[in-house]
């Protein structure tokens, strides 16, 4: 009964660990926001207390996509209701937009990118 009991729990552990050693963890961007994978991309959203959402992109080394045809809806739990609004190419590789209220750091939601090629990614924060 104990070896079976031992079989489950390293068994379990195991699962729980499996996001963390296959999956990227949240971390800060060179912009100072917190950066997640989408799809082949690195998305970093920074917001700071006000109504101006930017969103970072960059390839899986980190270097700078430019945003230039890039689509982007932001979905974004704001004064706890759902909020959602477009982000369009700003300068650089920024994609940016206006929330319909101020945007606190740490805000959960998802950025849905749109490339130019077509193909769709989803970074969730």
């Amino acid at each position: 009964m104990n070896r079976i009991r031992t079989t489950v729990l390293l068994l379990a552990a195991s699962l729980a660990a499996a996001p963390a050693a296959f999956g990227h963890e949240a971390a800060k961007g060179q912009n100072g926001g917190l950066r997640v994978d989408a799809g082949k991309y690195h998305a970093e959203l920074v917001v700071n207390g006000t109504p101006t959402v930017a969103v970072f992109l960059s390839d899986a080394d980190d270097k700078p996509i430019p945003a230039a045809g890039f689509k982007a809806n932001a979905i974004l739990v704001i004064d706890g209701k759902s909020q959602r609004f477009e982000l369009a190419p700003a300068d650089g590789s920024k994609l940016t937009g206006t929330a319909p209220a101020a945007v606190q750091p740490g805000t959960k939601g998802a950025i849905q990118i749109t490339a130019p090629d077509g193909t769709t990614a989803q970074a969730k924060y």
